[in-house]
């Protein structure tokens, strides 16, 4: 790493130049002016563009999301509670398996909060489907807390929770292409909830979204397909980083021949508008089988697997923790469960 820079935003960029690591406490000084309204969108630019080219550590990466969170409408989540979320960014245009598999998990009885935020990539993220679902996206920070207690999960609608993150609007706008911003979503749940399942396209980014984690303590399973998706699917093989204990251990799963679930291709799970998405979860939930039931039962159990190891009930390989995770998901919807936790949330969160 290189020497301690002064915080200025010259000295910055002088050090991203140069090829150095920035320390978390500059990365987060930076991210502070940024939230606090002090930085033109040109030098932001600047700064998102050479952080980039040098390429980000988990540090670099730890200091932005510190500070994020340190600016963000915080609350605080009694006992276990689960995140499941991608980054998104893989140009798939898949359905919204996260926003399902939430759902799901919560019909085990496991709580999650939820991040997320509109479309950005995609036709239809997670707050689209589930504005289209009925869910309320304007309710107040405490009204959402309430909502873990109440129903069982609870979603964090990103606008609402980080409302100072909107002085970056025009730069990430007129750069049109990912940086290190496109990957704080799933480190800055308002709520931080201790265990998470997050999917991550970027081949690069993902190890260091899982070294955050690990820096924090946080219980995970961070995934990414060989073929791009941020999502685990039967399509290919997978790159798992399972986060335990402060440390990372890295696996490939390969669905089809690990799980015994049907090879399927991209095309099984292509989504369309939030309307065309929402109908789709409500089929899930009445008990359609297919591709999209057995992609959204993989995703959610590896969100179980991450609450398991925070637990210390984790037993057996991850493959036999999976297909457990698997069993439980089934049994949310087969229940009815998952359907009626989605009633319940829909009319909480209403009233």
């Amino acid at each position: 790493m290189a020497e301690q820079a002064t915080h200025s935003w010259p000295g910055l960029l002088t050090e991203l130049i140069a090829g150095h690591e920035l320390s978390p406490d500059q990365t987060a000084w930076a991210m502070d002016m940024v939230l606090s309204g002090e930085v033109s969108p040109v030098r932001l630019a600047a700064f998102l563009v050479a952080l980039r080219s040098k390429g980000e550590t988990v540090g670099e990466l730890r200091g932005l999301a510190d500070a994020m969170l340190a600016h963000a409408i915080r609350f605080t989540v009694q006992g276990p509670a689960v995140d499941i979320v991608g980054t998104g960014g893989d140009r798939a245009h898949t359905v919204n398996v996260s926003t399902m598999a939430a759902v799901v998990i919560a019909g085990t009885g496991v709580r999650v909060v939820k991040h997320g935020n509109r479309a950005a990539s995609s036709s239809s993220g997670s707050a689209d489907v589930l504005e289209a679902l009925g869910i309320r996206l304007d309710q107040a920070p405490e009204r959402v807390a309430r909502l873990v207690d109440e129903v069982g999960i609870t979603f964090c609608f990103a606008q609402v929770f980080h409302p100072s993150f909107r002085h970056s609007a025009v730069a990430r706008k007129e750069l049109a292409v990912p940086t290190a911003f496109n990957f704080l979503g799933p480190l800055t749940n308002p709520a931080q909830p201790r265990a998470a399942a997050i999917g991550v396209a970027d081949e690069r980014m993902a190890p260091l979204v899982a070294g955050v984690l690990a820096s924090r303590g946080t219980s995970a399973v961070v995934f990414r397909g060989d073929d791009g998706l941020d999502e685990l699917a039967a399509t290919g093989a997978s790159t798992v980083w399972e986060v335990r204990d402060g440390s990372v251990e890295v696996s490939t799963l390969d669905a089809a021949k690990d799980l015994g679930l049907q090879r399927i291709t991209v095309e099984d799970l292509r989504g369309a508008d939030a309307t065309f998405n929402a109908e789709v979860a409500r089929r899930l939930l009445a008990g359609d089988a297919g591709p999209v039931r057995e992609t959204v039962l993989l995703n959610a159990a590896a969100a179980l697997v991450a609450d398991a190891s925070l637990s210390g009930t984790a037993e057996g390989s991850l493959v036999e923790r999976l297909r457990a995770g698997m069993e439980h998901a089934a049994a949310s919807i087969d229940s009815g469960e998952a359907s009626a936790v989605l009633d319940r949330w829909v009319a909480a969160s209403t009233r």
